[in-house]
């Protein structure tokens, strides 16, 4: 089925008959120096080939298993590198809110606001983004049936905001795994909302290496492929040129050298997608 069709930004719609938005870059700023560095490459990669892009990077991630695991620069800090990565490279920005209190300042940089999986549920984050008049894009709980969002939904619509977006990213299964049934994407798009595929955070086994999460980021690929012969219409992955190195998520991140491949396969797949 067509999904309702919104501007995400100038120039970027989403639903609709539109291509899939793509949202990318590395999971947190590490640096001012390498996020620039990525979203300057990713910006010239995506235009290559004629697919929106919007950039991704958390300023917090709070939500970490280990005291000890990277969380990034914080809020102002972090904000203050997201909104040089607007002005410096006229990039569009996704990031998370985590607290209800972090919602104005992050609505002032972010072009579009992201829940956490983990957050989903909670009702004043929900109400709050919602109320900031931003698209938002609440991502589905590991925990969650895909039909239990439209609660979720109905949270954000009661403060007049119907620029929403759900995000597929796996259910937990068993322990240290997740797992996506894609039926989940026609359940969720049944709601009349566009719906994200997380290819990457579905692809991570949490907590899977002790004190940092472990990931399967070779059957990237393939996951997007299937997603966008499902028709979804956008796709979420976290992309680092290092991901051996990488400070979070490394071991579910795609590699930038395998972007290029990757979108080919895309722009391939889309070009015989007659049911979008």
């Amino acid at each position: 089925m067509k999904v309702r069709e919104f501007e995400l930004v100038p120039q970027i719609k989403i639903g609709g008959d539109n291509k899939p938005v793509f949202f990318a870059g590395p999971c947190v700023i590490e640096s001012y120096e390498h996020t620039m560095k990525m979203a300057e490459e990713l910006k010239a990669i995506f235009k290559e080939f004629d697919l929106p892009f919007i950039f991704k990077s958390y300023f917090d991630k709070a939500n970490r298993n280990s005291l000890s695991s990277f969380r990034g620069p914080g809020l102002k800090e972090g904000l203050g590198i997201l909104m040089e990565v607007k002005k410096k490279f006229d990039l569009p920005i996704i990031t998370d809110v985590h607290l209800p209190s972090q919602v104005d300042e992050v609505a002032n940089v972010a072009d579009v606001i992201q829940i956490p999986a983990f957050l989903c549920r909670q009702t004043d984050l929900v109400l709050e983004a919602a109320k900031s008049g931003k698209p938002v894009n609440i991502k589905k709980g590991q925990f969650m049936a895909p039909w239990n969002m439209i609660g979720i939904l109905n949270k954000a619509r009661s403060v007049k905001n119907d620029k929403l977006m759900l995000t597929e990213r796996g259910s937990t299964f068993g322990y240290n795994n997740l797992v996506v049934d894609f039926r989940s994407f026609p359940i969720l798009r049944a709601t009349g909302f566009p719906v994200i595929f997380d290819a990457t955070h579905s692809l991570q086994l949490p907590g899977g290496k002790g004190e940092t999460t472990g990931g399967n980021s070779e059957y990237i690929p393939e996951l997007v492929r299937s997603s966008l012969a499902c028709g979804v219409d956008g796709v979420f992955l976290e992309v680092h040129d290092n991901t051996r190195k990488a400070l979070c998520d490394g071991p579910n991140m795609l590699q930038l050298e395998k972007l290029r491949p990757l979108l080919k396969q895309v722009s391939d797949i889309l070009s015989i997608c007659s049911w979008r």
